[in-house]
Order: C-alpha cells, then sequence, then structure tokens
C-alpha cells in the first residue's frame, strides 16, 4: 500500500508541474522552495516536541512534498537531469555502504565502533580530508560550531575553547540556562548573537585549517 501511494505522489506532482497543471507549481525553483523546505522541518520538529501524532503525519507528508517537488524539478535539468527514483537509489546505496555491520556481517562493538566506521567511510566516499570538509556553512550558528567541535574532537585537531567557568555539572536547564543569560548579555550590548557566533565559527574553521595544514 505504501509504494502504490508514494507512486501516486509522483503522479500528482507531475501532474501539478506539466502544462496545464498549477501555474504556481510551474513556476517554483530549487531556490525559490528554500523557505518551505525549512518551514516544514522546524514544523515537523514542533509536532513532536508536542507529541502531536496527528500533526506529526501531515508535517511529515509536507517534508515528503518538498523531497517530491525539488526531485520533479531536477528531472527539467537540461544538462543533469535525476528523478524521484534516483534520489531512493542513492540514499539506498548509501545506507548500504554505511552499514557493513549489518550488509556485510562487520564485527563491531558497540554505537559508537558504528558512529566511528561511519565518518571514516563518509570521509573516504567523498575524499574529505580536512576536519571541516563538507559542513554545510548556510545552517545557523548553534549546530555549526557544535558540529565543527565535534569534527574537530573526530579528526584529532584541538581548539583553543576556553570551557565555561561554572562549578556544577552541565545539565540540559543549566546549559539552556547559560545560553539564555548569554543571548540576553549581546542583546543588552546591541549585538547579534547569531552573528558573532557565525564569525567565531570562521574562525575556529581557520584555525582547524592552519593546524593541518601544519601538521
Amino acid at each position: 500500500m505504501a509504494g502504490s501511494e508514494l507512486l501516486r505522489l509522483v503522479e500528482v506532482m507531475d501532474r501539478l508541474r506539466s502544462p496545464g497543471g498549477c501555474p504556481w507549481d510551474a513556476e517554483q525553483t530549487h531556490q525559490s522552495l528554500i523557505k518551505y523546505l525549512l518551514e516544514e522541518s522546524y514544523e515537523f520538529i514542533d509536532a513532536i516536541e508536542t507529541e502531536d501524532r496527528a500533526g506529526m503525519r501531515e508535517e511529515l507528508g509536507d517534508v515528503l512534498l518538498q523531497v517530491y517537488f525539488h526531485s520533479r524539478i531536477a528531472e527539467e535539468h537540461p544538462t543533469d537531469p535525476f528523478t524521484i527514483d534516483d534520489v531512493a537509489g542513492a540514499i539506498a546505496d548509501k545506507l548500504i555502504s554505511r552499514h557493513p555491520h549489518v550488509f556485510e556481517n562487520l564485527e563491531v562493538s558497540g554505537t559508537d565502533e558504528i558512529i566511528e566506521n561511519w565518518e571514516a567511510i563518509k570521509a573516504r566516499e567523498k575524499g574529505r580530508t580536512s576536519a571541516v570538509d563538507g559542513i554545510a556553512m548556510s545552517q545557523p550558528a548553534l549546530p555549526l560550531v557544535s558540529k565543527i567541535i565535534y569534527r574537530a574532537e573526530k579528526y584529532n585537531v584541538p581548539l583553543n575553547l576556553e570551557p565555561h567557568e561554572r562549578n556544577e555539572v552541565a545539565t540540559e536547564e543549566s546549559v539552556g540556562s547559560a545560553l539564555a543569560s548569554i543571548i540576553a548579555w549581546a542583546h543588552h550590548n546591541g549585538i547579534d548573537p547569531e552573528s558573532a557566533l557565525r564569525a567565531k565559527a570562521r574562525e575556529m574553521m581557520r584555525e582547524i585549517a592552519a593546524k593541518e595544514k601544519h601538521s
């Protein structure tokens, strides 16, 4: 049943995008749809956090629509077209190659080794040699910095970051309060915290690149 509905969605998108379909859908581009992909993703997150099962089903459908919409637009590219089948095939191949403990009977000690293998396979597949290769710079500054720190740890590149000076053990509540107070401090001083953190992220990436160059 799921397969038939996915095929029906392909047909619906094709009709909307084709001559005689919807003028709005026909004029959309990858660029014009970016805001909708972000909005639908955030709305799905809201549904998860509020445990809204009906909302999750609806919002996940909206996210799926974006995948199908972008894939339908991609079919029209004059020199490098691809379809939803190509997208599905590529991710299926990726999942198989990234899970040798499932598909190749590779023995692993636990989830930590699974993650290590995933990162190593990913780096090899993409020809990555730097800790910062492939980091999405367009993501918000907070997950961007988190990703940079994670990659630096994985590639054993030390960063000159001073730990937050607090005596208590970090908890979700204490970290949230500390971050909120820093944002309030920035706001009080007329500083955009997103811009400030993004500037710090760029500085961290330059630091990593310099250390990798001399390693």
